[in-house]
């Protein structure tokens, strides 16, 4: 089974580093993404916000890229929590477009 995303987005909103009781560095953000995208041979302007998290050593990189900033985005999806119906994407890696 896959679980993997790929997007473009711009960082729209960005929480300050947290730390979770392990000692996890998390960042918790919200990404904007904008496109014109193909669907059975009609355009259709595509215009979604979701929410994303990054942890550990990537939190810190994360944490320090300009907001506004347009990136390829690679992670995965998971609930927000265990009784949670809302989905977070958890970043992966990503890089400036």
């Amino acid at each position: 089974m896959y679980n993997q995303l790929r997007v473009t987005a711009l960082i729209a909103e960005r929480d300050e580093i947290r730390y979770t009781p392990a000692g996890l560095p998390i960042v918790n953000a919200s990404l904007q993404h904008s496109s014109q995208q193909t669907e059975a041979g009609i355009a259709r302007l595509t215009e979604f916000e979701i929410p994303a998290v990054a942890a550990g050593e990537l939190s810190k990189r994360f944490s320090q890229a300009p907001l506004g900033g347009l990136y390829e985005f690679t992670g995965f999806l998971a609930k927000k929590n265990r009784n949670s119906r809302t989905l977070v994407f958890h970043i992966i890696d990503f890089r400036a477009v």
